[in-house]
């Protein structure tokens, strides 16, 4: 039987500028967004989902939620370095870690021989570490598969662990709202709910082949799910498959001269990014991303094995061509990489004020 531990660093972009910031601990906090009510909130402190606030909300519904809210643009390379410092703590414990992102990791505890063995003492020792280390807490979930693990580290949020054993797991599974199974969203969810199934049990109870029958690919999974099957392996190593930048616009463009203009300012910032992942610079495709003041988008790659900032106006030309009169909100580039390039795909995006130079 295996050891997982699920790690989740709580509210960790609003945990680090409360942190750093004293002012920001007892207001409610967003990263991301804007001022002017552009964009989409990345995430907020607990006192902030208290008025509902979540991430990926648009920052102009989050104010109406939260009127006293409190917006900051976010530092991302410092997120990533304190990311960085909370990994080499996992590798004191276990060389199997999967990162999902920034905040969260699984680890593979099985063959440990530390505290005994026990994974929750393990668990319980990474989150000391880490409160010592950083400041900040983290959630825990231990378990005997992945998916519960991820499960119960969000039960005894925030600064909590949770443990489900392999002879609770079962009771624990049965219970559980079919919402919480990841990958089960809204549409889901709801055609889940038609068909008069809301728990882990109602699953169970229902006929295996109509249940697959109407969910199809996904059928097999929450089936299993359901069930507290869940035999995957930590992938260790994932494979990168393009870097991006992306910026959202304070104001829309409503030409292209000022849309090609963008060049000047996103292409160094995507040049940065691929050197970290590529330092030779090999790509295999480039691509750009418009987004329009409807809220539809258009993407534009072709194969382009060296970086030329010049074939970006190409590919954006063509882009601009499905514009017809719309606006434009938001602005991407981004490169494709080689198969060979052996580390975690991630698009950047930042939030542009136009009085004031980017930073990270």
């Amino acid at each position: 039987m295996r050891k997982i531990i699920h790690i989740d660093m709580d509210c960790y972009y609003a945990a680090v500028e409360m942190r750093d910031n004293p002012q920001y601990r007892a207001v409610p906090l967003a990263i991301g967004g804007s001022a002017d009510r552009r964009g989409v909130i990345s995430t907020c402190n607990y006192l902030a989902r208290k008025y509902g606030v979540r991430s990926a909300m648009a920052t102009a519904y989050a104010r109406k939620l939260c009127p006293d809210l409190i917006l900051v643009p976010g530092r991302m390379s410092l997120y990533s370095e304190i990311s960085q410092q909370i990994r080499k703590i996992f590798l004191r414990y276990t060389d199997k870690i999967e990162p999902l992102s920034l905040d969260e990791a699984y680890l593979d505890v099985t063959d440990s021989d530390l505290f005994s063995g026990s994974a929750t003492l393990i668990a319980q020792d990474i989150r000391r570490a880490i409160f010592e280390e950083t400041q900040l807490t983290a959630s825990a979930g231990v378990a005997p598969c992945k998916f519960v693990a991820k499960i119960a580290s969000d039960e005894n949020k925030p600064d909590g662990i949770c443990v489900i054993t392999p002879d609770t797991q079962d009771a624990f599974v049965k219970q559980l709202p079919l919402g919480k199974i990841p990958g089960v969203g809204k549409v889901t969810l709801h055609k889940l709910n038609n068909m008069g199934l809301f728990t882990c049990q109602d699953v169970r109870e229902y006929p295996f082949e109509s249940f697959v029958k109407s969910f199809g690919k996904f059928g097999p999974i929450i089936w299993d799910r359901s069930h507290g099957i869940d035999d995957r392996e930590l992938t260790v190593s994932r494979k990168r498959k393009s870097v991006g930048v992306e910026r959202t616009l304070a104001q829309d463009i409503t030409t292209d001269e000022a849309c090609l203009a963008m060049l000047d300012s996103l292409y160094p910032l995507l040049l940065e990014r691929l050197e970290k992942a590529s330092p030779k610079r090999e790509i295999q495709s480039q691509g750009v991303k418009l987004k329009f003041n409807d809220f539809q988008q258009t993407t534009v790659e072709h194969r382009h094995s060296t970086l030329d900032k010049e074939y970006y106006k190409t590919l954006l030309q063509e882009a601009l061509s499905r514009r017809e009169t719309r606006g434009i909100r938001l602005v991407g580039l981004s490169v494709g990489l080689p198969e060979k390039i052996d580390v975690q795909q991630l698009v950047f995006e930042f939030e542009h004020h136009p009085s004031s130079s980017h930073t990270d």
